[in-house]
């Protein structure tokens, strides 16, 4: 709420439902998104380590409430992309059946045949 309050109310952008890209008709619509970034020098305050110390403790109480039905784990921001950047690192990016037949094509048009992908 804090975030939404620096992006949207000092900056005049939208919020909450406002923010789906639709106008009151349901017709695509801008954004108007409002953006707020700051830095912190923690020294100032508690010092790096206790920070660090309190935001592990955050993380993890948020980690271990009571999950949804179904669900058996709670992810805090960039972990669902850092597990998927440890997959793709080691096995590549996925690239999907169309991509890869323009890829093809393009290799063969520029007479690249030397040239093998690892979908081959």
């Amino acid at each position: 709420m804090v975030i939404e309050l620096l992006s949207a109310a000092l900056q005049d952008g939208n919020y909450g439902k406002a923010l789906n890209g639709k106008d009151e008709n349901g017709k695509l619509a801008p954004y108007h998104l409002g953006h707020f970034f700051i830095a912190i020098d923690t020294g100032h305050f508690v010092g790096e380590e206790e920070t660090r110390k309190k935001a592990g403790e955050i993380i993890r109480s948020v980690r271990n409430s009571t999950k949804a039905p179904g669900c058996d784990r709670i992810y805090t921001a960039g972990e669902k992309e850092y597990d998927i950047w440890q997959q793709r690192k080691d096995s590549g990016v996925p690239i999907n059946e169309s991509v890869q037949k323009e890829m093809n094509e393009v290799r063969d048009e520029l007479g690249l045949t030397q040239y093998k992908f690892p979908w081959e």
